[in-house]
């Protein structure tokens, strides 16, 4: 169902995660619950993985996560802040170690001026470490590119995340 080398990134983040003793969530809505698939297409990813939430609509987000209605009316869904708040409130309602949370436009429609067809914002929250935010344009290639990438984009964002919570790291 997956290309191996997101195969391959979910397998080390697991192992790692395995041997730190941590846990984790996903939130997503643009990949519409891929990222969570992906973790669980591996045999034993939950020993690791608490679960997922796919909020797809604002008021998922809102509901399931605690995202501030202000700020989704303010701002729109496909922002950096909203992605922060989500991956937190995911993190936090889950008792999870660390979470990743995606929302973007994934097209072929919903782009528009600053926020074109294939833009993503990404955030990844740990136990004792900042959240960190990506954004990421990547084009206007296609629905299901847009929405791999950004799979293999919030795994490495994980594995990044775990490692700085292993390390001691204070990401900024």
């Amino acid at each position: 169902m997956f290309a191996q080398d997101i195969i391959d990134r979910a397998e080390r983040l697991l192992e790692a995660c395995r041997q730190a003793r941590h846990t984790l969530v996903v939130a997503e809505s643009c990949t519409g619950g891929l990222i969570g698939g992906a973790l669980t297409e591996i045999a034993g990813s939950s020993a690791v993985v608490i679960g997922g939430f796919v909020v797809y609509a604002n008021s998922a987000k809102e509901n399931f996560l605690g995202v501030d209605h202000e700020l989704l009316a303010s701002r729109g869904a496909v922002d950096e802040a909203v992605a922060r708040a989500m991956a937190e409130g995911a993190r936090e309602r889950a008792a999870a170690s660390l979470s990743v949370a995606v929302t973007g436009i994934a097209g072929p429609g919903g782009g528009g001026p600053g926020k074109p067809v294939g833009l993503v914002h990404m955030a990844a929250a740990g136990a004792g470490v900042e959240t960190q935010h990506q954004r990421c344009e990547f084009g206007d290639v296609g629905r299901t590119n847009v929405r791999m990438e950004t799979v293999r984009t919030a795994l490495d964002m994980l594995l990044e995340t775990q490692h700085a919570m292993v390390s001691g790291e204070s990401r900024q």
